[in-house]
Formats: structure tokens, sequence, C-alpha cells
């Protein structure tokens, strides 16, 4: 048998990056997957690599109504739900003085208002039964970033958010765990989109790496594999804990 057999899991931010490996990985340790995101061409694409069974549904995680419609028709579909992965995320590369509260607003909703969204609408969905609640959200949850105020602020938001939950589903004895993921640069669509920036792409990649004592970027299968492990029973002891994958960035 494979870890995560039986299981039906929903994960964010599926069409690209973190979110489509950690699908992937899922549906490969067999459970069956919906894979959400704004992006329906992208989702679509990223559903036929995710293994039988897997649909895919389109999801605004910064609003509460798509997260109703999504979440109908998952139970639709699934005969419940075990696993939720809070992946979907976005970053804008500016300072205090250089954010506007349009930028501050817009990076709240997907990155802190839509995890709060998918915990608060799992944790319904999960209470009679239990399961396993993942949030990706970053070493700049950690640690700050002089250009980074509120994606610094958003993941900052998203750890805590994370201890929260896992207190209160314990108390509650739902049996349902909550944690969250720390990743450093990941090879993804959003490590371009900050070295796009710069004059020549692939020195600002090297900038970026060279940070990392263990001098590479993450992968995004080494974080869905880490996914995979919370998800999984055999991280039922595993609740409220921040998991860093960087490479020793933060050490």
């Amino acid at each position: 048998m494979k870890r995560l057999d039986g299981k039906f899991a929903l994960v964010t931010g599926a069409a690209s990056g973190i979110g489509m490996a950690v699908a992937r990985r899922l549906a490969d340790e067999g459970a069956r997957v919906a894979l959400t995101d704004i992006d329906r061409e992208g989702g679509e694409r990223a559903q036929r690599f995710a293994g039988h069974g897997a649909l895919f549904v389109e999801l605004d995680v910064a609003s509460e109504a798509s997260w109703r419609a999504a979440m109908a028709e998952v139970d639709a579909a699934f005969e419940g739900l075990d696993v939720l992965v809070n992946s979907a995320g976005i970053i804008e590369t500016k300072s205090i003085e250089d954010t506007s509260f349009d930028d501050w607003r817009r990076i709240m909703s997907v990155n802190l208002d839509g995890t709060f969204l998918g915990c608060k609408f799992a944790v319904q969905a999960m209470k009679e039964s239990g399961g396993s609640i993942v949030n990706i959200s970053s070493v700049s949850g950690l640690v700050g970033g002089s250009n980074l105020a509120a994606y610094n602020a958003s993941k900052g938001g998203v750890r805590l958010l994370t201890k929260s939950v896992a207190l209160h589903c314990a108390r509650k004895n739902y049996g349902i765990r909550c944690n969250s993921v720390h990743p450093s640069f990941a090879d993804t669509p959003m490590v371009e989109q900050i070295a796009a920036g710069a004059r020549d792409l692939e020195k600002a990649r090297d900038a970026m790496a060279g940070q990392v004592p263990l001098g590479r970027f993450v992968e995004p299968q080494e974080i869905a594999a880490m996914v995979a492990y919370l998800a999984s029973d055999e991280a039922a002891f595993v609740t409220g804990a921040e998991f860093v994958i960087d490479g020793g960035l933060t050490a």
C-alpha cells in the first residue's frame, strides 16, 4: 500500500510551482487529488499529471464564495476530505516605503486570507473524521527581508495561524493536525518573477542561490516530499510545528 491510499486531498495553487509538485506527489502516494487554482488552463493541464481520479476545480482563494463553491464541488466528487494543502501565494519585492496599500491588501488577500479561508473550510469538512492541513509559508515567515514588507507579514501570519488552528483542533479533539512548511528560494515561476527585474537574469539567480549554504535552490519535488510526510499517518503526532526546508539559510 502507498502511504496515502484511500485519502482525498485538495491542493491550492496547483497550476504551477510548489502546488503542482505537491499535487503530483500526493497522487503518486495514492491520494485522489483536487487541484485548485484561479488559472483554469494551467490547472487542467496539471490535472492530467495527477493520477487517476484527479479533478480540477477553479478557485480564487481570496474569495469566501469561491471557497464555498469549490468545497461543494469537491464534496460531490470525493468521499470527504482528508488533506488540505494551502499552497497558493504571490509576492511583491517592495520595501515598506515602496509598498502601496493596494499592494499590501493584494498580498494579504491571497497569502493570508486564502490560508485562513482554507483552514476554516477544511476544519468544517474534517472535524468528524480527522485529517491533515499543511500550510506553505516561507523562510520569509521566519526572518525578515528589507524588500519583502507585505510578503514577510503575510507568511509570518501563516506561521502563527497554523499554530492557532493546530491548538484549537487538538483542544476540540477533532483529530486534525495543522503544520507549516517554510522553503527558501524554490526553482519555480515565483523565483523567476523575483529575478526578472535584474539586468542579468542568470546572475540574479546565482546570487539568490549563493545565499543558501547548500548552494542551490530547493526543488519543488523536495518540498512535496515533506508535505507528503505531513499529510500521511506517519506524522500522526506532529501538529502546530514549522518545517524548514532551506538548505541551511536560516541556520
